[in-house]
């Protein structure tokens, strides 16, 4: 921290997962990325690649399959180059996970994220008491088996039905299917507020909100104008001695420094530290950091 007038000014940093022998990217450029899951190359729209990759055609033309986006991104069909599976296994440290490929181009793990769990891991680990954990927007349930593997009782909740039995799936590919972990489908800001009606608190809380989404009910989703809400209800529902938060955004025209500020505020009646920065990808091919998304933490000073 950089002191000046009086207020500290953040100092964002670069944030990049550790080395993990089934996740790759080997290159990227020209507003696509070239990445290996276990023993497959897929190639995938990466809008923040505006450089020329470093290897040649033939190379790229390896891949077992291109995701080719309609409107936008988000959804479209895949080209197969050659057979794949339907779903596959993918291993990070104890965890056991699904990737599978359908309409969209997500695929069940976003390998940025892996510096994430081990921080979540190291938290839940040095508390010296379970914790209660609360992951929104749980998606594929990969935070939340970290959560659960370090010893927490989580709370998972995620609008999508599809997306919670693909986590509990994974769950039990973990050997984590005897966890203290419920599987909530829900709209997350509705969620939040009952339980804080209901008096139900948590010791940490894990949000990956999209730029936008629907609940199970129709509910909008609008990054920039639920996130403040959102934030105040999860202040609502932590317990009088929190341990962290933690905040990840992707496909928004924000900064890591207007998370670092919204948190900081949210948190500021407790004795903590933020955090914020970028999660980074490094190429195998060039050596060059890919951004992916921004990220807020704050955690509990020890």
């Amino acid at each position: 921290m950089q002191k000046n007038d009086n207020r500290l000014i953040p100092e964002l940093k670069l944030s990049l997962p550790p080395r993990w022998d089934e996740y790759e990217l080997i290159d990227c450029g020209n507003g696509a990325k070239l990445e290996r899951f276990g023993s497959f190359l897929l190639i995938r729209p990466e809008a923040e690649a505006i450089w020329k990759p470093s290897l040649p055609d033939f190379q790229w033309q390896k891949a077992n399959a291109t995701f080719i986006p309609a409107k936008g991104e988000e959804v479209g069909t895949w080209k197969f180059n050659s057979k794949l599976p339907e779903r596959w296994q993918l291993n990070f440290q104890e965890l056991r996970f699904w990737v599978q490929i359908s309409s969209s181009r997500h695929i069940g793990v976003f390998p940025e994220q892996a510096s994430e769990w081990e921080w979540i891991i190291q938290k839940i680990k040095q508390s010296s008491s379970p914790l209660k954990i609360l992951n929104l927007f749980g998606y594929s349930g990969i935070a939340t088996l970290a959560a659960a593997s370090a010893g927490a009782q989580v709370t998972h909740v995620d609008a999508s039905q599809k997306a919670i039995y693909w986590a509990r799936e994974n769950q039990t590919l973990s050997g984590l299917q005897n966890s203290p972990t419920r599987w909530i489908v829900d709209d997350a800001l509705k969620f939040v507020r009952r339980e804080s009606r209901r008096g139900n608190f948590y010791d940490g809380i894990i949000l990956d909100p999209p730029k936008f989404g629907r609940g199970p009910k129709g509910e909008v989703w609008e990054f920039y104008k639920l996130l403040p809400p959102l934030l105040e209800s999860c202040s609502q529902v932590l317990s009088e001695h929190p341990q962290f938060i933690i905040l990840t955004a992707y496909a928004v025209k924000a900064s890591a420094l207007t998370l670092y500020e919204v948190v900081a505020e949210m948190m500021n009646k407790f004795d903590g530290n933020t955090c914020a920065g970028e999660l980074v990808l490094k190429e195998r091919s060039g050596g060059r950091l890919l951004s992916r998304a921004i990220y807020c933490t704050w955690s509990k000073n020890q």
